[in-house]
């Protein structure tokens, strides 16, 4: 069973950085493809990026491509969401997710283990 727990949101005005962080525990997650999400207020949860096992492959929403950047540290079991140049519309509660599999994935369907979220609010 792996436990993911989000942190490093925050408020911020448009234009600023965050650099969100997911730590797992209970269970290793270097065979697992990872990624964030995210859901405003009245929306599905939407994907934000992925990552695969060991990171050699990764996606993005093109909402936040050139803006936002995945990474992991499977040595530290944990992984990472830097955004720049934040505007409103990426305010929203981010979650990070575990795969059960290896592969990059897309789809909330794939993903079986979530964490509690961490609150993004970006002022204009």
């Amino acid at each position: 069973q792996i436990q993911l727990v989000e942190s490093g949101g925050g408020l911020v005005q448009a234009g600023g950085s965050l650099r969100l962080s997911c730590t797992a525990s209970g269970h290793a997650i270097h065979n697992n493809g990872m990624g964030w999400f995210r859901q405003a207020p009245g929306n599905e949860r939407a994907f934000v990026a992925a990552i695969d096992w060991n990171g050699a492959n990764i996606d993005y929403a093109d909402s936040v491509r050139a803006r936002f950047t995945i990474s992991r540290d499977n040595a530290k079991n944990s992984m990472y969401l830097q955004m720049n140049n934040l505007k409103p519309e990426d305010t929203a509660v981010y979650y990070c997710a575990a795969a059960t599999g290896y592969d990059l994935q897309v789809h909330t369907a794939a993903y079986h283990y979530w964490g509690q979220g961490t609150r993004v609010t970006v002022s204009s």
